[in-house]
């Protein structure tokens, strides 16, 4: 099978084109470098230097490339910013989006998995969320992600493609060649490891009083080798559909603080800070129908083996992809 994995040389879609080769399928990498970085891309595969905004490009490579199936990651994924500037995420993550589900058409491709997010849930009114929960987005974008899904939707009705929108939670972890480089950082593990590394005097935990053991948030943290493994099975996917990946084992601020230290063997000094405003207490997936409908089988699903995997990449790279 040959796969477009568009913005293939991010953090999730870096592993998961890795992951696809390590299976035997042909990818071709499509991204901008905006926030990705070059050295994330495979050797592997092919790389495409491109963006979904030009869309006579994207049409012109997916009807010249004899693609089975699309993977789509290129997205901008930063709810402060999307706060603050909902035109970039609306123009990137649905208008552009659009243009490559035309791509789609065009080039014949009959499959689109497609990276969704937790976050078109907004508050959930239930725990563990499940697929059938109701989507009321409390940012542009998670809004901007179930504008794509509902996309997808009649573009399935209409155009007979095929898709999967899967809806994760907190992607955390390392595989044994790209980890996660972000500039700025805002995810709670790096940041952690950045204080492990010495590149931070300490980390910020934002409110513990909330209605959790431990007055801290609680969320599903999620290996992207487990996310990989997920994308891949929901390419032969029965039916068009909706999934949610999650471990459903929620971990606390402080319990990811406490298994960092015993991992990396460093202090991690922490200094409560108040509330972030949107917080949820407990934000914890149901993935029972992955598991049924893909035959889905998270391998890691401690903190301490996520934890380990993610500082043995900054070990072995302590600058990133420093590409920037």
């Amino acid at each position: 099978m040959k796969v477009l994995v568009c913005g293939g040389a991010g953090y999730i879609g870096s592993a998961c084109s890795e992951y696809l080769l390590d299976k035997g399928y042909e990818v071709s990498v499509f991204d901008s470098l905006v926030t990705g970085h070059r050295k994330a891309v495979d050797p592997r595969a092919e790389f495409i230097e491109g963006d979904l905004g030009d869309r006579d490009f994207i049409i012109e490579v997916c009807e010249k490339g004899s693609f089975d199936a699309i993977m789509h990651f290129a997205a901008f994924s930063l709810v402060g910013e999307s706060m603050k500037d909902p035109s970039k995420y609306f123009r990137n993550n649905l208008a552009n989006g659009i243009n490559l589900a035309d791509a789609a058409v065009a080039g014949n491709v009959k499959t689109i998995v497609f990276s969704s997010t937790a976050a078109t849930f907004g508050e959930p009114e239930e725990s563990p969320i499940r697929e059938t929960t109701t989507q009321n987005p409390i940012n542009p974008y998670g809004e901007s992600k179930l504008c794509f899904e509902k996309v997808l939707k009649w573009y399935s009705k209409i155009h007979g493609i095929k898709y999967a929108a899967l809806r994760y939670f907190n992607a955390a972890g390392a595989s044994e060649n790209f980890g996660e480089d972000h500039n700025p950082e805002t995810h709670l593990i790096p940041i952690i490891l950045q204080a492990a590394q010495g590149k931070r005097d300490k980390i910020m935990i934002f409110g513990d009083d909330y209605n959790t053991p431990d007055g801290t948030c609680v969320r599903d943290y999620i290996h992207i080798l487990d996310l990989a493994q997920a994308h891949m099975l929901a390419l032969d996917a029965p039916h068009s559909g909706h999934y949610n990946l999650g471990t459903g084992n929620g971990l606390s601020v402080k319990e990811i603080v406490e298994a960092a230290r015993e991992v990396t063997g460093h202090p991690i000094p922490a200094e409560i800070a108040p509330r972030r405003s949107g917080d949820p207490d407990r934000l914890i997936a149901c993935s029972d129908l992955a598991r049924e409908a893909l035959g889905w089988k998270p391998q890691f699903e401690n903190a301490h083996d996520i934890i380990s995997s993610a500082w043995k990449w900054i070990q072995k790279n302590p600058s990133g992809y420093n590409d920037k």
